[in-house]
């Protein structure tokens, strides 16, 4: 009975949190004023639905870091002079799969992350995200994102290893490696459910931290989504630049490491960071391969 209860006035609070409208004289404390940004900010859910007005922006954020970020790799694509870079330059990318991959995506991600978007706002103010003025110091956002990266590629290590067992890989991931030379959009081409799935990872990072450790901004998710679209195509792009942070930033995964993952079919779990696959020995043939490659690349 308590928690049918509990359910029920959680459920009630949801819904009024979904029909709040903004009001920026309600988001500033008393006698403070804005800066500029947080001026332009506040603007944005003036008289509108807040939870929409969110839903919307994180979505063009979204979009827009997502296709930008694979821009410059699209453009590689067509230059000779990159291909030497190519983590697997035997393997074309046909029009009927690109075509087919990018019909896949916006349909994914108008249908699935969109409405998830719409939800994120109301269930973010009911565990306490700040959502007001002022918005955090710089080092306080670049703090919280990086354990953001941490806690989600530890969780997505877990949930991408049980994804290649059984029938969680043959009904659901399987789709996602259908790509076996990725490329940067390629990163977010995958079944519904992994999608819903592995998407819990990039939230519960900032959810957890908030409940632990200290409140997070609402900007700041923003920020991290951001961060991590640039982190996720950057591995699904298919290019071992001699400038990517894989090569200068210690444990940073990148390319070169989930590029095997769809090669090979096997190890290489983390999203992020080497640190679990090395733990845990799912990198060995990796490394092997890798040696191999850095020889072969040398000779050349």
């Amino acid at each position: 009975m308590a928690n049918a209860t509990l359910a029920s006035a959680l459920l009630e609070q949801f819904m009024a949190e979904m029909k709040t409208t903004g009001h920026m004289e309600h988001t500033l404390p008393k006698g403070y004023t804005p800066t500029w940004a947080e001026q332009q900010w506040f603007a944005l859910f003036e008289g509108r639905n807040e939870a929409v007005t969110f839903g919307i922006i994180a979505f063009v954020v979204h979009q827009a870091v997502y296709y930008g970020r694979y821009l410059p790799y699209l453009i590689c694509d067509y230059i000779p002079a990159m291909r030497k870079y190519k983590l697997q330059p035997d393997k074309e990318i046909s029009d009927e799969l690109w075509w087919k991959c990018l019909r896949s995506l916006l349909t994914s991600q108008i249908f699935v992350q969109l409405p998830m978007m719409m939800f994120f706002l109301p269930a973010a103010k009911m565990v306490g995200f700040e959502c007001g003025a002022p918005f955090p110091a710089w080092g306080r956002v670049a703090f919280q994102v990086a354990v953001f990266f941490v806690i989600e590629d530890f969780y997505h290590y877990w949930a991408h290893r049980l994804f290649h067992y059984g029938v969680f890989y043959k009904h659901i991931h399987k789709v996602h490696h259908e790509h076996t030379a990725p490329f940067g959009i390629v990163a977010e081409y995958a079944h519904p459910l992994e999608t819903a799935i592995l998407g819990q990872g990039t939230i519960a990072g900032p959810l957890l931290f908030n409940y632990f450790i200290e409140q997070v901004h609402i900007t700041t998710m923003l920020i991290w989504i951001a961060a991590r679209l640039w982190q996720t195509v950057e591995a699904h792009c298919g290019y071992d630049f001699p400038w990517a942070a894989s090569h200068w930033l210690p444990f940073w995964a990148g390319a070169p490491h989930h590029d095997y993952h769809h090669m090979a079919f096997v190890d290489n779990f983390a999203s992020t960071f080497s640190w679990w696959d090395r733990v845990f020995g799912t990198d060995r043939r990796f490394q092997a391969y890798e040696a191999r490659r850095q020889q072969k690349a040398k000779a050349d």
